[in-house]
């Protein structure tokens, strides 16, 4: 009798320790990474590798690289050949640039044997090719129509120049279209363009002016030069055409049908260049632009009155 009261009192406390397990659950873990400066941290990530140039960020004549960047941009506007900036940052391609990269954009002060002027002698490929077509002759526009006597002569042969594919046929002729300052480095401009002004330059929002015309219309080369880029590398310019002229200046033709020029190519005021076109663009119109050490000027402001 009392052996198996004892066994039903051991079993009663053996249900109540039972029912005060099943309700006894273990706390919520939340899970927590450490800091991974922390001593008894794993490693988790490798240490981010230093880009080239990181030494020089925020120093004059330097540029980080921002996204969305490339070095045809970087070079138009910091008044550069793309092809100088590749050579001064020693890059091999230069479609290969990284977010953070600090490039130099002004020339170095290097001796032949430098790294940099090394890097130039190497071959690059252009970012992107162009359509080269026959030059025709068309008439050099931006001159104004002369009554008669002399003034007509230097009409003939500023058109005969322009249909010739170089400037006007003499400098006195040239510089009738607008008075220039003794000594200045400024170049002696001419309209890109014969067509009508569709908007003119607004400081922050149009870097240049456009002008309107139809598909294949010619376009000028506004000033003597050298061709530093002809090609498509840049979005929202289309075909486009970079010049670089005396003084810092360069000029930049976009939208366009057809290139008629190649990069690296000597060119005289008033020689076509390109075709007018919609490239990048919601209709037809030459975008222009002028820029001084990099910086878009009013071009209306340089070129002669029409």
């Amino acid at each position: 009798m009392i052996s198996t009261f004892r066994l039903a009192a051991t079993t009663a406390a053996l249900l109540v320790l039972a029912g005060c397990a099943s309700t006894n659950h273990k706390a919520p873990v939340e899970e927590r990474s450490r800091p991974t400066g922390s001593p008894s941290a794993p490693s988790t990530t490798a240490p981010a590798k230093a880009l080239p140039g990181a030494e020089n960020a925020g120093k004059p004549g330097y540029y980080t690289v921002k996204p969305g960047d490339t070095l045809i941009r970087i070079s138009l506007d910091s008044g550069q050949n793309w092809r100088d900036l590749a050579a001064w940052n020693s890059l091999e391609n230069p479609n290969l640039i990284e977010v953070g990269q600090v490039l130099r954009v002004v020339p170095p002060t290097a001796d032949p044997g430098s790294a940099s002027a090394v890097a130039s002698a190497k071959p690059l490929a252009p970012p992107s090719r162009i359509e080269a077509r026959p030059l025709d002759s068309k008439t050099l526009p931006g001159t104004a129509k002369p009554a008669s006597g002399a003034a007509s002569a230097a009409a003939s042969g500023a058109a005969a120049g322009a249909a010739s594919g170089g400037q006007p046929a003499s400098a006195a002729d040239a510089g009738k279209d607008k008075p220039r300052d003794s000594g200045t480095d400024e170049p002696n401009w001419t309209w890109p363009a014969a067509g009508p002004m569709l908007g003119g330059f607004e400081e922050g929002r149009r870097k240049g002016l456009a002008i309107g015309g139809k598909a294949g219309d010619p376009v000028f080369a506004a000033a003597d030069g050298r061709v530093v880029y002809a090609g498509s590398g840049l979005r929202g310019y289309g075909n486009l055409v970079i010049i670089k002229h005396t003084g810092d200046y360069l000029t930049a033709y976009a939208h366009n049908q057809t290139l008629l020029v190649k990069e690296d190519q000597s060119v005289r005021r008033g020689q076509k260049i390109a075709e007018m076109g919609s490239t990048d663009a919601d209709r037809v119109n030459l975008h222009f632009e002028i820029r001084k050490q990099g910086k878009p000027i009013d071009p209306a402001k340089q070129l002669p009155a029409r």
